[in-house]
């Protein structure tokens, strides 16, 4: 019981670490800039993800444009486009997989074999959370390096947005999650992996000495 509880813990922090990475990924707010102007009436935010640009005006109208161009784009954005679909990928994969490893559902056989499973469940879910926290960390990285450039001018000068944080905390809960996964199954010993299930035996001995016993009434 104490097994399948820490099993639905990790369940539920892997679903919102694949919720997030989903949201992460599409969301076009990884870099933020506000333009106030000459006043507050003109001011503009400037919106920057992934796979769109966003301007939001001061009247309230929103503007998007899609980057259709690939080779135009920077380095660590081609990298963390890259990286964040493969999270999407390993993220989902683990949690159906890692669902039907669980001791409190009944798919994927026995016991030894839902362990297997839950395992395996819980390396694809870790390599998640290592495949968003990369972009994430490095996508920061640029973001407060073009900050602190006293070359850069002010206008191109950009603050990490929402999807940075969103991502950095759904890569923690993957990585949490296919933790307590793996653990989860290695706690039962490294016997239990090796070992097959038990044959129940039956006293052949005793039976061989009863036929003979009644062999020798005939006699």
């Amino acid at each position: 019981m104490r097994l399948a509880r820490v099993q639905l813990l990790a369940f539920v922090l892997a679903f919102c670490g694949v919720s997030g990475v989903l949201v992460a990924t599409v969301l076009p707010n990884w870099k933020v800039t506000v333009d106030t102007g000459a006043n507050i009436i003109t001011a503009i935010v400037q919106l920057q993800g992934l796979w769109m640009d966003c301007t939001c005006y001061s009247t309230g109208m929103f503007s998007c444009s899609l980057k259709y161009s690939i080779l135009s784009l920077p380095t660590h954005v081609q990298a963390a486009r890259a990286a964040m679909v493969l999270a999407c990928v390993l993220s989902a994969l683990g949690i159906c997989t890692a669902t039907v490893g669980m001791q409190c559902t009944r798919l994927g056989g026995d016991r030894e074999t839902k362990c297997h499973t839950c395992f395996a469940g819980g390396i694809c879910l870790m390599s998640a959370g290592v495949s968003a926290l990369i972009p994430t960390v490095w996508y920061t990285k640029e973001i407060v390096t073009t900050f602190l450039d006293l070359t850069v001018p002010e206008s191109n000068k950009h603050e990490p947005g929402g999807a940075v944080y969103v991502g950095f905390i759904s890569a923690v809960l993957l990585l949490t999650s296919g933790t307590i996964f793996c653990t989860s199954c290695m706690k039962r010993g490294p016997d239990a992996w090796l070992s097959p299930p038990q044959q129940p035996h039956t006293p052949t001995a005793k039976l061989e000495g009863d036929s003979a016993y009644h062999l020798k009434d005939y006699v």
